[in-house]
């Protein structure tokens, strides 16, 4: 039959094991102790607080049970296995309740801990000192009575936010409640004004409460300082009655100075002082009157007071009565000529002294007359007083104005002669004049213009320039005085007087006429401002010209001149263009004396230009006759011309040497003689060429012609004991700087045939040697490089070879023809290349 399904047989394992762990728990409940419980077990309460306490046992069925504690209670629940019991105004700070039960003739026991805190409600600082004095000492302290526990507890002493001193309580005694903190502090300048307080807390967050903080009521300290020194007290040694004299009572390194107080009085009677500070300084100052019941010796006294302390100075001050002198005149103002008494009356014990003459005693008047004159008007009369009081002797003084009547006068000092006024402006024009009483003045033209407002500001113009007639009037009669008025302004440019553009002929000495007005008279200066004039001074004529001014330089530079006239009244700026001109001018570098042309070049004109301005025009003839017109140059242009330049200031001539140069032209090459040569005769050929500059002359002879001489200027080529080799082909060459030009001209040499029949046996093979040696060598590299001595080929058969290779033919052919040909010359044009080496006699 089947088995159980697999689900069946799980819930049956659950089943048992649920019933297994139940007879377990059974049996250890069979066998857990019956106890007893108190909740809270340690509790932590505000002073003055409640709390609920709830007392438990597991005793199924306890015979009794409490809760015993010496709080009060306020009311009790019960059941059968607890009770709960409201204590109130719990204040000790530690009790321990106890809850118990009896249960199977046993005491259940479980017991508590009840705590109490108190706040920082009451933090006190001990009132500071009313004063402190700076760098001293003095004591905080703080008290916060009741609070704790004071192991949760600190206090803090502050100077505004700055703490000064933190002290925590943590370790104390739980039962030890509320706390004093103590600290020395340094008064300091700083500390004048700063509020100190005491900040206490109670930290209670570690048993689950809060944090409990209070602060003091602040207290305000008030530090100074106080000088040692007594006031330095400033006061007259003698006080006048009924004067008012300054008085001043100082004193240093005070500390508020604000703060300190001032007392300052003169005997019984107090001053009202002005008080000023600077820095720590303070300064008393106050007038002081005595009056004539503190006639004698008195005090003045000066107090300062700071922080309950003072300071104080005393001076002694006399106080006396000197009544100032009278000073009187018989007549305060009298006409002149007439006499004045001056009395000066002193007050007791004075001692009077009138214009220097002392009175006889003190206390008798002085007195003095005169007779008035106009020197004594306005004259001040003077009367010294002197009083000696306590060893000092005291003076005082009256002055007195006597007025004299006098006509008037009018003085240079005040009325001068001329007067120089600028133009334009405002002046208050014045000619004042002595007088009593004061005269009135007019100032007019003579010719009945122009008036002068005197003592009024107005313009001044050029019009009012002139001569015046000054009248001064009053009742003592009149005075006249003519006066001259000069009127200066500042410089002024008209185009007529100092022209914008200005031309100047070089070598005319003529001064550029710049003239200004303006007065004072201006001064003229003209400066370059750019090109070839820059920085220059362009000379200027003066206003009156004299023979001794300097005529201009000969080189003026053209250009732009900045003229700036100045006088004390101002200057002026105009801008002058200088144009120069020139008369002609030739010299060797424009008009070359010696000139050279050459022939069959295109003709062109002398070269002969001039300077000046304007531009000079050129001629050039030949005695007075102009040169013909031509196309190419001819040896007929050459000779003397004269030049002469022209221009509107005047002309220049030159005269100047042509010469016309030409290629050379070999005009004549001849032998002499004409005729043949026999051998062992002599020849000549002569060779003259026409070429400017002269040509130098070169010949070129056949080759292997030994014994040949030259002229001294190669115009003349001799032989002398002609042999067959001396015969062909000589070319004469004509050199000069323009080109060369050469003829040729053959010599023959001819002899009898009984001289070649029996010289040509014996001669024919040495003279084949001599041939073939003499073509050996001038095939070699010396004859055919050229590099010969001109002096070694004068006086050599290799002489030849200086003209070059070309006559070698020619030399050859003219030697077979000496030997079939009767003698003679033959002239040919010169071809093919020729050495410029020339020959020259030895």
């Amino acid at each position: 039959m089947p088995g159980p399904s697999p689900g069946l047989c799980r819930a049956l394992l659950g089943l048992w094991a649920a019933l297994g762990l139940g007879f377990l728990g059974l049996s250890a409940v069979a066998q857990e102790p019956f106890w007893a419980d108190l909740q809270p077990r340690v509790a932590l309460v505000e002073r003055g607080g409640s709390l609920w306490l709830n007392c438990s046992t597991n005793c199924p069925r306890p015979e009794r049970g409490g809760l015993e504690t010496s709080l009060r209670r306020n009311g009790t629940q019960r059941g059968l296995r607890w009770l709960a019991r409201q204590l109130v105004d719990i204040r000790e700070p530690e009790t321990q309740p106890v809850c118990f039960f009896r249960c199977a003739r046993r005491t259940l026991q479980a017991r508590g801990l009840i705590r109490t805190f108190q706040r920082p409600d009451r933090v006190e600082l001990v009132p500071l000192p009313a004063w402190q004095p700076v760098g001293e000492n003095f004591t905080l302290s703080c008290r916060v009575p009741g609070a704790g526990p004071r192991g949760s507890l600190t206090l803090t002493l502050l100077r505004g936010a700055q703490e000064l001193i933190r002290r925590s309580f943590a370790g104390e005694p739980p039962r030890a409640r509320g706390a004093i903190l103590t600290a020395t502090v340094l008064a300091r300048r700083e500390d004048h004004g700063a509020n100190f307080s005491c900040r206490a807390e109670l930290d209670l967050r570690p048993h689950g409460l809060g944090l409990f903080a209070n602060s003091s009521a602040p207290r305000q300290l008030r530090t100074f300082a106080l000088s040692p020194d007594p006031p330095r007290l400033a006061a007259p040694r003698l006080l006048e009655v009924g004067s008012e004299r300054p008085v001043s009572c100082a004193l240093d390194e005070l500390f508020p100075v604000s703060e300190a107080g001032v007392y300052l009085a003169l005997g019984d009677q107090r001053l009202s002082p002005n008080i000023t500070f600077e820095g720590d300084a303070l300064m008393a100052t106050a007038t002081a009157t005595a009056s004539a019941e503190q006639e004698g010796a008195s005090q003045l006294v000066c107090n300062v007071t700071l922080g309950g302390e003072s300071r104080e100075t005393r001076e002694n001050v006399t106080v006396y009565s000197f009544p100032a002198p009278v000073l009187t005149l018989s007549e305060p103002t009298i006409p002149e000529g007439k006499v004045v008494t001056v009395t000066c009356t002193p007050g007791a014990r004075v001692l009077v002294t009138l214009d220097g003459i002392p009175a006889v005693i003190p206390g008798q008047p002085a007195q003095l007359q005169l007779n008035a004159t106009e020197d004594d008007d306005r004259r001040s009369f003077f009367c010294d007083a002197t009083l000696k009081v306590d060893g000092e002797t005291l003076s005082k003084n009256e002055s007195a104005e006597l007025r004299v009547l006098y006509a008037p006068r009018l003085d240079d000092s005040d009325c001068p002669r001329s007067w120089t006024w600028p133009e334009g402006p405002e002046q208050t024009l014045r000619c004042d004049a002595r007088g009593n009483p004061a005269p009135s003045v007019h100032c007019a033209r003579s010719d009945g213009g122009a008036v002068l407002a005197l003592g009024l500001l107005g313009p001044v113009t050029r019009a009012l320039a002139g001569t015046y007639r000054c009248t001064a009037a009053n009742n003592q009669g009149e005075a006249v005085k003519d006066v001259t008025l000069t009127v200066e302004y500042g410089p002024s440019f008209e185009e007529l007087s100092c022209p914008s553009n200005w031309t100047w002929v070089e070598g005319s000495g003529q001064l550029f006429s710049c003239e200004v007005d303006g007065k004072p008279e201006p001064r003229v200066e003209c400066i370059g401002s750019g090109g070839t004039s820059d920085g220059l001074l362009l000379p200027l004529a003066p206003p009156d010209p004299s023979p001794s001014v300097p005529s201009i330089s000969n080189e003026l530079a053209p250009g732009i001149y900045i003229c700036n006239a100045t006088n004390r009244h101002g200057s002026m700026v105009k801008t002058v263009a200088v144009s120069t001109e020139s008369p002609p001018q030739m010299d060797e570098s424009t008009c070359p004396s010696h000139q050279t042309w050459l022939e069959g070049a295109e003709a062109a004109a002398l070269a002969c230009a001039a300077r000046g301005r304007p531009s000079p025009q050129v001629s050039c003839s030949r005695e007075g006759v102009p040169r013909p017109q031509r196309l190419r140059v001819s040896r007929e242009d050459a000779g003397t011309y004269r030049c002469l330049a022209t221009n509107t200031h005047g002309t220049d001539a030159r005269t100047v040497t042509v010469g016309v140069e030409y290629r050379p032209v070999v005009a004549e090459l001849a032998a002499s003689p004409p005729g043949g040569v026999r051998p062992g005769g002599n020849f000549t050929l002569t060779c003259r060429a026409e070429a400017w500059p002269p040509a130098q002359i070169s010949w070129r002879a056949p080759p292997g012609a030994p014994n040949i001489g030259l002229s001294s200027n190669n115009s003349t080529l001799s032989v002398a004991g002609a042999m067959g080799s001396h015969g062909g082909e000589y070319e004469c060459a004509a050199t000069n700087a323009h080109g060369r030009h050469a003829r040729r001209i053959t010599v023959r040499v001819a002899g009898p045939w009984l001289w070649v029949a029996v010289g040509g046996a014996a001669g024919g093979a040495a003279l084949l040697a001599a041939g073939a040696g003499l073509a050996f060598y001038v095939q070699s590299t010396a004859c055919k490089k050229g590099e010969y001595n001109v002096q070694e080929a004068e006086s050599s058969g290799e002489a030849v070879c200086l003209n070059g290779a070309g006559g070698g033919a020619g030399g050859s052919a003219g030697a077979a023809e000496g030997g079939t040909e009767a003698a003679g010359t033959a002239e040919a044009q010169a071809g093919g290349e020729v050495f410029a080496i020339q020959l020259t006699s030895a």
